[in-house]
């Protein structure tokens, strides 16, 4: 088993894979380590220039097609065979000379994740430093991780932590919100180096801003109800079935007394109410059957033992 497991996604960066794979072999010179390149349906040569390489500790996981970053992350997670996993972009932008004093961090000082910080980023100020910051604020006050830089690639994680998650969807921006309701509880920021980009073209750009404020949304309803949706759906559907309850006795009173409630609005939203109530009940138990199939199926458990040590070292 290799003690570190470098994994790097990349599309279209062709002329970056040279200059990365010897800055990584010199960086991790004396490091028992793999490299995992995870080809996420590059167009160009990118592939080739892997190939090229020609090196027993450089690996290619090549996929099939363009599935973006999350998928083409938890590709080469699975392949990772080392006790720790590294990430890191494949633009240059990431300096592999500061893996190797994480990976002291992380293990002298048993962390869970040791996360980069772009100390001075090297980017545009309005479409990615702004847009960054804001995000990176909303994320800390959503789910309580409260981290300078959410966006940065570069991390490092134990192997199990990071093979405890899944990364689907876009979800990569919010890696330290799903290894802490998996359990990790020791996570630290360190400052790293970040260089401009040299070769290629940026794959960021203003049009993801939507999608983060929708995973947001996700990962808020991941970390209060995960294991109890009945909890957020019952509320809301008890809450609605009440009102419109109430609503219906109020106007079938009006009409006992003799009063015309026909085509009143507050009838329509009498069963509105009524109906959306039920709605969210049913939710909330078709979402609690799902995830007893999510656990149960997987054998996962809904807690993470750390260690189990005898009662006697106590004493």
């Amino acid at each position: 088993m290799k003690k570190l497991s470098l994994v790097i996604c990349v599309w279209n960066e062709e002329p970056n894979i040279k200059p990365l794979s010897e800055q990584i072999k010199a960086a991790l010179e004396g490091i028992d380590y793999e490299a995992i390149f995870v080809d996420d349906g590059s167009t160009d040569k990118t592939r080739d220039a892997i190939r090229k390489i020609n090196d027993d500790r450089f690996l290619l996981v090549e996929l099939k097609r363009n599935y973006g970053q999350s998928s083409a992350l938890q590709a080469g997670i699975d392949q990772a065979k080392g006790d720790f996993v590294a990430l890191i972009d494949g633009d240059l932008q990431n300096d592999p000379a500061d893996i190797p004093m994480m990976l002291k961090m992380i293990e002298e000082n048993d962390w869970d994740m040791v996360a980069g910080v772009r100390a001075n980023r090297k980017d545009g100020m309005f479409l990615r430093k702004v847009p960054s910051k804001i995000a990176n604020y909303l994320i800390r006050r959503a789910t309580g991780i409260y981290m300078k830089d959410l966006g940065c690639t570069l991390k490092i994680f134990t192997n199990d932590i990071i093979k405890s998650i899944h990364i689907y969807g876009e979800l990569h921006r919010y890696i330290p919100a799903l290894i802490t309701l998996e359990g990790a509880t020791k996570i630290t920021q360190v400052d790293v180096n970040h260089r401009p980009r040299e070769f290629g073209q940026s794959k960021y750009n203003l049009s993801r801003t939507t999608r983060v404020m929708s995973d947001l949304v996700l990962m808020l309803f991941f970390k209060k109800y995960l294991q109890r949706p009945m909890h957020f759906f019952g509320q809301i559907g008890i809450f609605t079935l009440a009102i419109g309850v109430l609503i219906n006795f109020y106007l079938l009173v009006l009409k006992i007394m003799g009063n015309d409630i026909w085509g009143k609005p507050l009838l329509l939203l009498g069963v509105l109410m009524v109906l959306g109530g039920i709605q969210f009940i049913t939710t909330g138990i078709i979402a609690e059957l799902q995830m007893r199939t999510y656990f149960e199926s997987q054998q996962k458990k809904p807690y993470r033992v750390k260690r189990v040590i005898p009662a006697k070292e106590y004493i």
